[in-house]
């Protein structure tokens, strides 16, 4: 076979077979196809699309190109999720330990930030000692004893994916939902899971724009990812506003531990959270339905019992053992911590949620080159939502900052985020919008 042949193929509209897709997917990852054949597919797929086989065929390869974890041996059904990426969005700190405490077994392998959301690891690294890149041996060890452990991408999972998307992210050609797709669920596949949620976001802090294109991908990625054996449900989720009253790595830690010690819960997060711990407590068997595997997660929550498991994984990934007790003395705080308010009193009526996350950003709290050093301190707390009142004694948020001047910058931004009115004009709209099943 010829990379140039498939690539005129897909050029013309024609479909791969798992055999060509599968001679493609090894030039990827042993470097025998260059870079110019590599972004000539991705530009043929981008505009002919894959079909179903192809995208499977795709992902599967994909996930092959490299390890894939063994989880016999354990006596728990292996669950997971993934976000498509927003701001305020630490679902995964509380989920992963409340999914353990219900008998699941969670090997949540998750990423850093990107753009102007925030990344899960980025959020860990805030805690002392605990070891975002373990070894295979202490990930399985810490997964098979506590029941979860959340890290980074292991240098052999899906190799291939890792090659491709880093040049169709410098093609043009990273909006493609068939790529996407594939992107995604070749890393989950070689995780070893056996059941999967995925949280599709739209609105103004996610990437994508509209409900419609949120959709789209949710069920491009369910039809694959149980196509290819994976069993995947997705949930639609609103990301109109930050998910939690935080944005930052260690201000969402802490908000993370406040909502497991049950001290202080963002409505729209717990919302968000139990719906998700439901939806993979069904699909793992560990419940009979979605709505019983929902008051499994609550009692979870509310019985301290995910609060321990958290505490626990921390410890056991070199964390402090005490961290549950004393997050507020080991996380990180910011040198210049001051309220912003608004330019008049009003009603919370809309939030660039985009905007939110590119203010933490700009503080110091995300990357705006691969290379950056994150700052854990920085970020916003007490985020305003939607249908809040502000006024001289109700700020917009409160800026963690390293320096004033960086801290008026980012009330400048936070005040053009906000849009404010009367209560009559605010549309209320539930964390959870929809649900994709096979």
């Amino acid at each position: 076979m010829l990379p140039q042949e498939l690539i005129r193929k897909k050029r013309d509209g024609g479909t791969l077979d798992a055999q060509e897709i599968a001679f493609f997917v090894k030039g990827l990852a042993d470097g025998s196809v260059t870079e110019g054949q590599v972004a000539a597919l991705a530009m043929a797929v981008f505009f002919k699309g894959l079909t179903v086989d192809e995208r499977v065929a795709l992902t599967l390869a994909m996930r092959d190109s490299g390890d894939v974890l063994d989880w016999s041996g354990i006596d728990a059904p292996v669950l997971d999720k993934h976000s498509t990426g927003g701001v305020g969005d630490n679902v995964s700190l509380m989920l992963a330990p409340a999914l353990a405490a219900c008998g699941a077994a969670v090997p949540m392998i998750s990423g850093r930030g990107l753009g102007h959301t925030g990344g899960t690891l980025d959020k860990f690294d805030s805690i002392p000692g605990y070891q975002t890149q373990p070894d295979n041996a202490l990930f399985k060890k810490v997964v098979r004893e506590i029941g979860c452990a959340v890290i980074g991408q292991t240098g052999n999972l899906a190799p291939a994916d890792k090659r491709f998307y880093a040049i169709r992210d410098v093609t043009g050609t990273v909006e493609s939902i068939d790529l996407i797709t594939a992107s995604i669920l070749s890393k989950k596949l070689a995780a070893g899971l056996q059941g999967l949620v995925l949280d599709v976001k739209w609105g103004t802090g996610a990437f994508m724009g509209s409900l419609e294109e949120a959709r789209a991908l949710a069920e491009s990625l369910v039809l694959v990812a149980n196509g290819a054996g994976l069993k995947t449900t997705a949930l639609l989720t609103d990301m109109n506003e930050p998910l939690a009253s935080a944005a930052g790595n260690a201000v969402e830690m802490q908000n993370a531990v406040d909502f497991l010690k049950g001290t202080a819960v963002d409505n729209r997060l717990w919302d968000v959270t139990v719906a998700q711990g439901g939806e993979l407590l069904a699909t793992g068997g560990i419940a009979p339905n979605a709505e019983a595997g929902c008051e499994m997660m609550r009692q979870a929550f509310q019985s301290g019992k995910a609060a321990e498991k958290f505490a626990q994984m921390v410890h056991a990934l070199g964390g402090p053992a005490d961290f549950m007790d004393k997050a507020e003395l080991y996380l990180a705080k910011a040198p210049v911590q001051a309220p912003v308010y608004a330019d008049q009193p009003g009603v919370v009526t809309a939030v660039d949620a985009r905007a939110i996350g590119v203010a933490v950003v700009a503080l110091g709290g995300g990357r705006r080159a691969a290379a950056d050093v994150i700052d854990p301190a920085v970020g916003l707390t007490d985020l305003a939502g939607i249908g809040n009142s502000v006024d001289a004694d109700a700020p917009l948020a409160i800026v963690h900052a390293k320096t004033e001047q960086d801290a008026e910058q980012a009330a400048i931004a936070l005040r053009k985020a906000y849009s404010l009115g009367a209560a009559t004009d605010v549309i209320d709209r539930p964390g959870v919008v929809g649900r994709i099943a096979p």
